[in-house]
């Protein structure tokens, strides 16, 4: 696999923030259904503007937790969609293509945070 480049995560990071849009606009006009939409509208748009604001992190500590933010915020959006899936408010064929995406944004945030933060470690020693 090619190398990922920051201009591809915040380009893919977008998509999926519009992905995230059109799904919770799916979503069922009932109590849960909204309170759904809410967290994963609320989680899935921050992933793509926090890993902008850690693109323009003032220092490697800076970054690291900012990186933290969009690696939590990733997972969070999975954790949604996987309770639309697991409570059938939506046929998970609507919802597992999106779903896939935040668990490889996940994977790839998280191996992002871990690298950064070894590298920095090394640094200190």
């Amino acid at each position: 696999m090619a190398d990922i480049t920051k201009e591809d995560l915040k380009k893919r990071t977008k998509e999926f923030a519009l992905r995230v849009i059109n799904l919770t606009n799916a979503l069922p006009n009932t109590y849960a259904g909204k309170v759904l939409a809410n967290q994963l509208l609320r989680a899935g748009t921050a992933v793509g503007a926090n890993y902008r604001a850690a693109l323009r992190a003032r220092s490697t500590p800076d970054f690291i937790n900012k990186i933290g933010v969009v690696l939590e915020e990733s997972d969070e959006s999975a954790y949604w969609m996987e309770l639309i899936i697991e409570t059938k408010i939506l046929p998970e064929s609507r919802v597992s293509s999106l779903l896939q995406e935040a668990n490889e944004l996940t994977a790839i945030f998280a191996a992002t945070h871990k690298t950064i933060k070894a590298k920095r470690t090394l640094l200190k020693s």
